[in-house]
């Protein structure tokens, strides 16, 4: 079978139109196609399948370029597969429709149910439409990343391994390597090394990215978990340390889980699925983790945009770096805010 040219939408369109049939049946009809401004990192396009039994929301996630794929990232089709097994352990995930092959020409990708609902932070943590859902969401997270950690380690196959010891070690490799030392940076790294956590004693699937602003929120709360880039296995307090990070209360500092809510109704949503205590401790080691190694992600975009590279996106990221300094501060000091609000 020949290999589609995937090079603009009329080619996009060609490949989703044998994916579709294959999928749909004959008849199948790919309509409305529309690329849309969100993923960073990755090309997601937003499109209509028409049946004979209807209409099908559905969205394409795929590699831009192809086959080229980001250091680090876990992969299409590993994403898809931990989606599907997430699914099966009751998280509130897309469904995956089908998994893109070679002679798609679509590159490493896959089409899953678009969800309604809104991404945007500043919208689910402001907007009227949500007031009702935000009250609840910091509990609907607990129960998700819950649900995640419950996937069958053995059927999630060949997944990066992160330990505390590995991401200290290698952030702190990453930063040497930038050449600019930072006080409250060494700080938070001799913090992290002296607080540091024995290995979990359970290993889990961690979505490794789930954050306000990575989830889609309706008027009634949660409704999907999105962007499975770095899934991994390890510590599955890390993904409720990530979640508490200041960057993602987009303000609402006061809030901690996300700016919906206090981490006790995070850690409540947690409990109420495993049956288990949250460990706090191990929770903040991997916050105060998650905050500097953002921070050193605003500054590695920060210098790129100093070196020539003007996106105004890593401008506005490398500016946050400061954020982030302040923020560790805040966690760190003697007398700092950091506390179960």
């Amino acid at each position: 079978m020949s290999v589609i040219n995937v090079e603009g939408e009329a080619g996009v369109a060609a490949g989703l139109a044998d994916v579709a049939r294959r999928r749909f049946g004959a008849g199948a009809r790919v309509i409305g196609l529309e690329r849309l401004s969100g993923g960073a990192s990755q090309e997601l396009w937003s499109f209509d399948v028409e049946t004979e039994g209807g209409r099908r929301p559905l969205i394409l996630r795929r590699n831009p370029g192809g086959m080229t794929q980001r250091e680090g990232a876990s992969g299409m089709e590993t994403e898809a597969r931990l989606i599907e097994l997430a699914s099966a352990a009751g998280a509130p995930v897309p469904a995956v429709e089908q998994v893109c092959r070679p002679e798609d020409g679509l590159g490493r990708g896959y089409v899953m149910e678009r969800v309604e609902g809104e991404t945007i932070a500043r919208r689910i943590l402001r907007d009227a439409e949500y007031a009702q859902a935000r009250p609840k969401l910091a509990r609907q997270l607990g129960e998700a990343a819950a649900r995640i950690h419950a996937v069958d380690v053995a059927a999630a196959g060949d997944l990066r391994v992160v330990t505390p010891q590995s991401s200290l070690e290698g952030s702190y490799a990453g930063y040497k390597g930038y050449g600019t030392p930072r006080p409250v940076v060494e700080w938070a790294f001799r913090w992290l090394r002296e607080h540091l956590p024995p290995p979990p004693q359970r290993q889990t699937v961690v979505h490794g990215d789930m954050r306000n602003g990575n989830v889609i929120v309706g008027p009634d709360g949660l409704r999907a978990v999105l962007d499975w880039e770095v899934v991994h296995l390890g510590d599955p307090m890390e993904d409720l340390g990530w979640i508490c990070v200041t960057s993602w209360r987009f303000g609402e500092v006061e809030k901690p889980a996300g700016g919906f809510g206090s981490r006790e109704a995070l850690f409540d949503g947690y409990a109420a699925v495993t049956g288990q205590p949250v460990d706090a401790a191990r929770v903040r080691w991997w916050e105060v983790m998650g905050t500097l190694r953002w921070g050193m992600s605003c500054a590695m975009f920060g210098r790129e945009f100093q070196s020539g590279d003007r996106s105004v996106e890593k401008a506005a990221i490398g500016r946050r770096a400061s954020e982030t300094a302040i923020d560790l501060l805040a966690i760190l000091a003697p007398r700092g805010s950091y506390r179960h609000a």
